[in-house]
């Protein structure tokens, strides 16, 4: 069920009027909905029931606080990929036990702080990540609990930029490598064998590849286990797609089928990453048109939201829903327009020739399914502020990320010595 609909013309979050909203705080602005935030987990919870699971949100689909704790109090724990994320997550109270630590880039210093804070679990993705994290481990006399990311070559049928399970990219270590750095990890002293991970892509929308990827992990784990690796988990990672407005999302209960026919005859427990799944329909971003521009060939919406607050489509080519705050009269003319943002960038296109009523400045337009990938890639960029996050319960509505000030971003730069600070202070360049 959607949190967003119309009430006597008008588009509401939950119980929550979005323009009266908008009376109070400048656009843009992105709103969640907490409710959307839990019936996702609980609809995912509900898929994997039965499995011996545990479900850890993928904060770098949204690191806002409030999210991750409203996911947290549903018995969420956290899949994160910086020391920032892992401060996030328990700054949102997730339980360090419960937190599993990913990503091809760990420094020693991060390595550090996650196990002097306890986490779960590294997913390490390389024979110099594994080597690093003994010798840091070692020297804090820990051990440090680990699963091998393994790369199946599997093509997720995916935005090549969100592919990450085939041979050519990044992540991962190749299958053939897995015995003998899993045999190398028995002899490390920092290092204790926890279990294999896998992670294939992002949005997939298309439950085929999962299958294929975790039958060739669960092959994997029988030949490592027949050969004495004790492994004690499968981590299958996330990427499961949501809707933006023209696909279906891919079924849950298939998702689960292709775990239950592959990876749970195992017996292991299993760990799940969702996160875009579980919050990127729970989040709106709402702007205000600025002016209606007539080009030669196309009508322009251009609006006070940019590409430094969603730069999923100047990156992606990525598709938003976009519909008018204030509801279309039934069968009102549309018309195809692009709507673009005030950024110095031709690339600064947030839709191109999408069909929507005639709307005037002034007019509030909320874009859909930006709850993932949205405020938490931003950029200062052209030196806007960055917008304002906001999360509503019911009819209520609070600020959870406030607008900074121009003059706490200035003051963030410092000036070197030579040159004449009192004369730039004056021109008030800086605070």
């Amino acid at each position: 069920m959607s949190r967003f609909a119309y009430r006597k013309g008008r588009l509401h979050a939950e119980d929550a009027d979005i323009g009266t909203i908008a009376a109070e705080i400048d656009t843009p602005f992105f709103l969640y909905a907490s409710g959307a935030i839990e019936d996702a987990y609980r609809e995912f919870a509900s898929a994997v029931a039965g499995l011996d699971s545990e479900i850890c949100y993928a904060v770098k689909a949204n690191g806002n606080v409030a999210v991750i704790a409203t996911l947290a109090r549903m018995g969420a724990g956290a899949d994160i990929v910086s020391e920032g994320e892992l401060h996030r997550a328990i700054a949102a109270g997730v339980p360090a036990d419960r937190i599993v630590f990913a990503g091809v880039g760990k420094t020693g210093a991060e390595m550090k702080v996650a196990l002097e804070i306890g986490i779960r679990q590294f997913n390490v993705e390389s024979d110099q990540e594994l080597a690093l994290l003994d010798r840091v481990a070692q020297d804090m006399g820990r051990r440090a609990t680990v699963a091998l990311r393994i790369n199946p070559d599997v093509d997720a049928r995916t935005h090549a930029k969100i592919s990450t399970g085939k041979a050519e990219n990044k992540f991962g270590i190749e299958p053939e490598r897995a015995c003998e750095l899993y045999a190398a990890m028995r002899n490390m002293r920092g290092i204790a064998i926890g279990g294999i991970a896998v992670h294939i892509g992002s949005q997939l929308m298309d439950i085929a590849p999962y299958r294929a990827a975790f039958a060739r992990v669960a092959d994997l784990t029988g030949d490592l286990i027949a050969a004495g690796i004790p492994i004690q988990s499968v981590d299958l990672g996330g990427g499961l797609g949501i809707n933006y407005g023209k696909d279906p999302a891919p079924s849950l209960t298939d998702y689960a089928d292709a775990v239950r026919d592959t990876v749970a005859p195992l017996g292991l427990p299993i760990v799940f990453e969702p996160g875009r799944r579980l919050v990127g329909e729970a989040g709106i971003l709402v702007t205000r048109v600025i002016y209606v521009k007539q080009g030669r060939e196309r009508t322009f919406l251009i609006v006070d939201a940019a590409m430094n607050d969603l730069i999923r489509p100047a990156l992606y080519d990525a598709y938003h829903p976009i519909v008018p705050v204030l509801e279309p009269a039934a069968g009102a003319p549309v018309a195809p327009v692009d709507v673009v943002g005030p950024i110095c960038e031709s690339g600064d296109v947030l839709a191109v020739q999408r069909s929507l009523p005639a709307v005037e400045p002034g007019a509030l337009l909320a874009i859909g399914s930006c709850g993932a990938y949205g405020a938490v890639m931003a950029s200062g960029y052209n030196a806007r502020l960055t917008a304002p996050e906001i999360m509503v319960r019911g009819g209520s509505h609070a600020i959870v990320k406030p607008r900074p000030g121009h003059e706490f971003i200035i003051g963030q730069d410092r000036l070197p010595d030579w040159i004449d600070r009192p004369a730039v202070a004056r021109n008030r360049v800086v605070a």
